[in-house]
């Protein structure tokens, strides 16, 4: 056969499909939606690097990291910057201080100009908040007058929350990491960290179960129609065309619904990219602009598509034969092979197998060997998903009259209902897989804290030059609080300039210091020596060299970042108490010495750095936000916190949230395939449903019938999908060398959510079901 035969027929199969009048085009616009919901989400995957890459690019060029390793002098291309980030209901906004001493100083990436004291830059998404009837809180905490709007040149995201406030003031308040002097924006060059091999594992095992399921729905999109396209065929032979020939025409016919899909996908794509331009999934948000797909992946997809319905279509007509008088596939067909279905799965566990108990010292996985097994892990469902169909409805019969019509379809094209739930199962066999992984190396990435929140469930860092009891009286007139510790902290040495030997000194109230230490009795102006602690050798020691020096020491202003103060002269009282060292409610223990406040030598204040611990009411709605607005009002510098029990690496999350985002990209896109793919199938249908209904069948038994059609397949595929994804997550677990453990609760919460997709589309289906099994629809031209 050469080739110019080979273009000539499929061309007349593009011709039939444009040109075969209303039939024709129907199919052709199924095939073409579905296709182009498969390619839309693929150009969209081939765009989420560019993506990453630009938020990255964005978020490098306006680092300002306020941790140097060299000050920076004040001149006339300086500004001094603080890091007054805040959450708000849940939500993190990035906020900047910044102050321009001279002319020549960089303006912030997204700004034209600095805002003056007492203005402020926002986002487009913070300024819609603040506007909000829900800003109302946030607006306290931010008492600025909006005066610019932040470009997208300098945000990550659309619905970024992020703002840049006006100071006067900054200068007098260096305080490295907290408040820096800066010449530049931009993040400084590093060396490249070493990549965790186990992270790399899961963004390639998270990328290849999310395109599987597009790969499946797109390859079942282009044979939508395809009984009455094989009658059509029929026709064909009867004026003369051979088996070869027609098979090539009904490839043409799936190119021009592939090709018709591409221009779909792209118009999808661009509606989706608008789209995303306005919604937040996870705390992640883009830019239209952001989502640009790689030239060479968007060719590889253009070519790729259209190849795939030739092939497809060729592959699964190689057991039909089209007759003169008719298609030989109403027969019933010959029982599947099992064999060579087996084949795909253990293909993919011998390629996975080499690489069982290497984790992280065994270097790199393979990245080859990794996707080659998923994809034939995946692919393995659905090859064995037509049997076990098969295999099963050909055992069941007795039942009620929608069983039994339900059960007789099945027998008659199971291979028809496998195919449209494929998607669902390959879909839920990864994310089965995926949530055993994670759920396996989260402990890994996950940091136990020594947070105690039964005893204080926020932390507030006082700056330097802000009384620590003036702020602990304004938190326990806040909102919500019950409980307030202050505790402010210092350094004491032996000598007044570069002591020799120094030790820890701590300031609060009785109340506040029993929550550091366990102390026998304790009035104001009472002074203890801490036990029990890591410190206690220098504790002495410095004891030891103060008494050479009639028990004085000195209290270092530096260590609270008063770098102009001068030392303070303390005495050692000659009856010091003992205290034991107990935990804070962070888990820190101090050690040296505890002071009330009466003990305190004048002057003293500005020697010591505070910090609030706060219990706060949790029936009381956003306490934890009146609590951050009080801080704010005393001090924007201020920083206050909810403490947690565990810390997650910023990696683990990021890719997490990955998966999360691509999950609800593929669930809309598996419900929406779906509900076409079960259109066209009732479309199939139309005068056999209006037959049984002239006859006397009742609508609800057709119904019932349809839902247990789809209910019967869904069933053995997700029991399918969880047998493949304990299987899959097994094996992964052991090569990142992790105990193999089931999450049950994830296992079953990734089935419901297959099993909800299909109910909802089975609901969506039941008005045009209902619309189909009209008597009318026997009529015929």
């Amino acid at each position: 056969m050469n080739v110019r035969q080979w273009w000539r027929d499929l061309a007349l199969g593009v011709r039939f499909a444009f040109g075969g009048g209303r039939e024709g085009w129907f199919r052709a616009t199924l095939t073409a939606i579905g296709v182009g919901l498969g390619v839309a989400l693929l150009l969209l995957t081939t765009a989420i690097p560019s993506a990453l890459a630009v938020r990255h690019q964005r978020d490098v060029a306006r680092a300002d990291y306020t941790y140097v390793y060299h000050p920076v002098k004040q001149s006339e291309k300086t500004f001094v910057i603080a890091d007054i980030d805040t959450p708000f209901q849940g939500r993190d906004i990035r906020g900047r201080l910044i102050q321009r001493e001279g002319a020549k100083a960089p303006v912030p990436p997204g700004l034209t100009r600095y805002p003056a004291a007492g203005e402020m830059a926002v986002s487009p998404a913070l300024g819609r908040l603040l506007d909000s009837s829900d800003g109302a809180l946030l607006r306290a905490r931010l008492p600025y007058r909006v005066t610019a709007t932040i470009a997208e040149s300098g945000l990550t995201g659309s619905q970024e929350l992020a703002y840049y406030a006006g100071s006067d003031r900054l200068s007098a308040h260096i305080d490295p990491p907290n408040v820096a002097r800066l010449d530049h924006f931009g993040s400084p060059r590093s060396p490249d960290a070493e990549s965790d091999p186990v992270l790399t594992l899961l963004v390639l095992v998270v990328f290849v179960v999310l395109l599987m399921p597009v790969a499946v729905f797109v390859a079942a999109a282009v044979r939508f129609g395809g009984e009455r396209r094989d009658r059509r065929l029929a026709a064909l032979r009867l004026v003369g065309s051979d088996g070869r020939m027609v098979r090539r025409i009904a490839a043409g016919e799936a190119m021009a619904g592939a090709l018709l899909g591409l221009v779909f996908g792209v118009g999808f794509f661009l509606l989706g990219r608008q789209f995303a331009g306005t919604a937040e999934v996870f705390g992640t948000s883009v830019f239209p602009s952001y989502l640009n797909p790689s030239p060479l992946l968007a060719a590889l997809v253009a070519v790729a598509v259209p190849a795939a319905a030739v092939l497809v279509t060729l592959f699964t007509l190689r057991g039909v034969v089209i007759e003169p008088l008719g298609v030989v596939r109403t027969a019933k067909p010959r029982r599947r092979r099992l064999w060579w279905r087996l084949l795909l799965p253990v293909a993919g566990l011998v390629a996975l197998y080499p690489m069982i108990g290497q984790g992280r010292g065994g270097g790199d996985f393979n990245q080859y060997l990794v996707t080659g097994g998923v994809l034939l892990l995946l692919v393995g469902v659905t090859a064995l998903l037509p049997w076990v169909v098969e295999a099963v409805v050909a055992r069941l019969g007795h039942g009620a009259v929608a069983w039994q019509l339900a059960v007789r379809r099945l027998q008659l094209s199971s291979g028809t209902a496998a195919r449209l739930v494929n998607g669902i199962a390959v879909a839920v066999a990864g994310a089965i897989a995926l949530q055993m992984l994670f759920s396996g190396v989260e402990a890994d990435y996950t940091k136990q804290t020594k947070n105690d929140l039964n005893r204080a469930q926020m932390e507030v860092q006082v700056p330097s030059g802000v009384a620590v009891p003036a702020v602990a009286e304004a938190m326990s007139g806040t909102k919500g609080v019950r409980k307030v510790v202050s505790i402010a902290d210092g350094e004491a040495g032996d000598l007044k300039k570069e002591p020799k030997q120094t030790t820890q000194v701590s300031v609060g109230d009785c109340a506040s210091l029993r929550e550091v230490a366990h102390l026998p009795s304790c009035h104001d102006g009472d002074a203890f020596q801490v036990t029990g602690s890591e410190s206690d050798s220098q504790t002495k020691d410095l004891l030891k060299a103060a008494e050479k020096h009639d028990r004085t020491l000195y209290l270092n202003p530096s260590y609270s970042g008063d770098t102009d103060g001068a030392p303070v002269r303390w005495t050692v009282p000659a009856g010091l108490k003992q205290a034991q060292t107990r935990e804070d409610p962070t888990g820190y223990e101090r050690g040296g010495f505890l002071l009330t406040p009466g003990a305190l030598p004048a002057g003293a204040s500005t020697a010591v750095r505070g910090v609030v611990y706060l219990s706060v009411d949790s029936g009381v709605r956003d306490a934890n936000e009146y609590v951050i607005n009080t801080a704010a009002r005393l001090d924007p510098l201020m920083q206050a916190q909810t403490l947690t029990s565990f810390e997650r690496s910023g990696q683990f999350d990021s890719i997490r949230t990955g998966l999360f985002v691509g999950a609800a990209a593929v669930l809309a896109l598996i419900g929406a395939s779906l509900l076409v793919g079960q259109l066209e199938q009732l479309r199939e249908r139309k005068k056999l449903l209006s037959a049984l209904v002239a006859f006397g069948t009742r609508r609800r038994t057709l119904s019932l019938s349809v839902l247990w059609q789809t209910a019967i397949p869904v069933g053995l595929g997700l029991l399918l999908a969880g047998v493949v994804g304990l299987t899959l997550g097994t094996v992964l677990l052991k090569m990142v060398g992790s105990t193999v453990s089931v999450d049950w609760p994830g296992v079953l919460a990734m089935t419901g959510f297959g099993a909800a997709v299909v109910l909802a589309v089975t609901l969506l289906s039941l008005p045009p079901l209902l619309r189909l099994m009209r008597p009318d629809g026997l009529r015929t031209e």
